[in-house]
C-alpha cells in the first residue's frame, strides 16, 4: 500500500501573533514558501485551526492550535546530474559525503537542479524514500555555504535509525568555525532557544516564543588578531544553529552573509566546516566516526592570519 507522507508542523499562537491573518502568520514561519502557495494549502484543507479548516483571512487567536500538513510533491522528476561527489564511506545502508561549500543539499521550490540530491541520484543506486521525492536519502542537512560531512541513508531501515540517533542526540558532530573577535575564555556553552526571526523570515534568531531548545558547546582552538578559531559540538541540530548562537554572543562567523558584519575576511560564505561525524551503524550497531580536512579557502584564511599574528 502506498501511503502518502505529509510533512507536519504545529504551533500554538501566543499573544504576539494574536489578531494576525493565518496566511501572514504561516508566511513568517516558512521562509521557502510563497504566500500564494500557503493560501493554496489553506484552500485545499491542509491547514487546520483547533482541528477545523479555515479561510486564508482567518485571524488567529491566542492559544489557537495550528497544524499544517504539507502534501508530498506530485509529478515532479528530480533528475540525476553528474556532479562530482567526495564519497568518504559507503556500504549497503549508509553513505558519508564530504560536501563542498556552495552545494545546496536538496531541491526546493524554484531550485530543482544542481543539488547534492541530484548528484546522489546519479552516483548512488538506492536511497531511502522516507523524505519523499525532493529529499531521497537525506536524514539531516548542512547549509549551502557550510562544507563538510553529511550522512545519507540508502534504505528506510537506515533512515529511521539515523533519524532516531539525531533525535536522541547520539550522533557526534564537531564543526570548526572562524569567528569575529577574541573569545576570552577557552570553552563555553550557548544554551538559547532558536526560532524564526520575527523581523526577517529568512533568518533564525534566539527567541523565546515559537522556538526550539538549542545547545552549542565550543572550545577555542587558536586566537588571532581580531578573530578566533573554535571547535563547536552540537547537542541539538537547529537551522543555522552555530551561526545564530555565535552572533548571539557577539562573535558572528567570518563571511556569514546573513548573520555576520559586512566587513569581513575574503571567503565566499561562512567559515564553517562540519569536520567530524560519528554515529552507530544502523544495521551492525558499530560506532563509525569520520574526520575531514578543512577546505582550501578556510586553510588559506588561517595561514594568512597566522602570518600576521
Amino acid at each position: 500500500m502506498n501511503v502518502e507522507r505529509f510533512e507536519k508542523y504545529e504551533w500554538t499562537i501566543d499573544s504576539d501573533h494574536a489578531g494576525e491573518r493565518i496566511d501572514k502568520f504561516l508566511v513568517e514561519q516558512f521562509a521557502e514558501w510563497s504566500r500564494s502557495q500557503i493560501q493554496q494549502w489553506i484552500k485545499e484543507g491542509h491547514v487546520t485551526v483547533n482541528e477545523k479548516e479555515v479561510k486564508a483571512n482567518y485571524k488567529v487567536n491566542e492559544e489557537d492550535e495550528i497544524v499544517v500538513k504539507i502534501p508530498p510533491q506530485k509529478d515532479l522528476e528530480i533528475e540525476p546530474e553528474n556532479i562530482p561527489l567526495d564519497i568518504v564511506y559507503q556500504d549497503q545502508d549508509v553513505v558519508v559525503i564530504n560536501k563542498p561549500r556552495g552545494l545546496v543539499v536538496h531541491p526546493a521550490p524554484g531550485h530543482y537542479s544542481g543539488t547534492l540530491v541530484n548528484a546522489l541520484l546519479y552516483h548512488i543506486k538506492d536511497l531511502s524514500g522516507i523524505n519523499g521525492v525532493l529529499r531521497p536519502g537525506i536524514v539531516h542537512r548542512i547549509d549551502k555555504d557550510t562544507s563538510g560531512l553529511i550522512m545519507v541513508a540508502k534504505n528506510d531501515l537506515a533512515h529511521e535509525s539515523l533519524a532516531r540517533q539525531l533525535k536522541d542526540h547520539i550522533v557526534h558532530r564537531v564543526y570548526v568555525a572562524l569567528v569575529h573577535g577574541n573569545i576570552p575564555h577557552d570553552l563555553g556553552t550557548v544554551d538559547a532557544p532558536i526560532g524564526r526571526d520575527p523581523k526577517d523570515r529568512k533568518k533564525m534568531a534566539v527567541v523565546h516564543k515559537n522556538s526550539k531548545h538549542a545547545v552549542t558547546h565550543f572550545i577555542v582552538k587558536e586566537r588571532f588578531e581580531g578573530y578566533t578559531l573554535i571547535e563547536c559540538k552540537l547537542e541539538t541540530g537547529r537551522t543555522h544553529q552555530i551561526r545564530v548562537h555565535m552572533q548571539y554572543i557577539g562573535h558572528p562567523l567570518v563571511g556569514d552573509p546573513l548573520y555576520g558584519p559586512k566587513r569581513t575576511l575574503n571567503i565566499d560564505g561562512q567559515a564553517l566546516h562540519a569536520k567530524v561525524l560519528g554515529f552507530e551503524h544502523p544495521r551492525t550497531g558499530e560506532y563509525l566516526e569520520f574526520d575531514s580536512e578543512l577546505p582550501e579557502d578556510m586553510d588559506r584564511l588561517l595561514e594568512q592570519l597566522r602570518t600576521k599574528h
